[in-house]
């Protein structure tokens, strides 16, 4: 199965947290706080959103800054993935 977002929506998914501090301290599972860098792995087609055109300024590959608890939260063939508005996404990662 494959999601395909519409509107001004946005599939990501989640980068992996850290294991390890920068001193190289190793973190249990409960430290780790939810990381906030994913990855896009689709983008809807933009368009009319609530009477404004939407142009769509992200594309698949991109890595992303968002918000701790923006987006929905779904599950796909056991594959974690969020979906989201472009305007919940804080900046590009370059």
């Amino acid at each position: 199965m494959k999601i395909k977002p519409l509107a001004d929506r946005v599939v990501i998914k989640m980068c992996e947290p850290a294991e390890t501090t920068k001193g190289g301290i190793i973190l249990a599972g409960n430290a780790k706080e939810k990381p906030q860098v994913a990855e896009i792995t689709e983008v809807g087609p933009g368009g009319i959103v609530d009477g404004n055109e939407v142009k769509m300024e992200v594309k698949v590959g991109d890595k992303v800054l968002i918000s701790k608890y923006s987006g929905t939260e779904v599950k796909l063939d056991g594959v974690e993935y969020t979906i989201l508005r472009q305007s919940d996404i804080l900046a590009i990662v370059e």
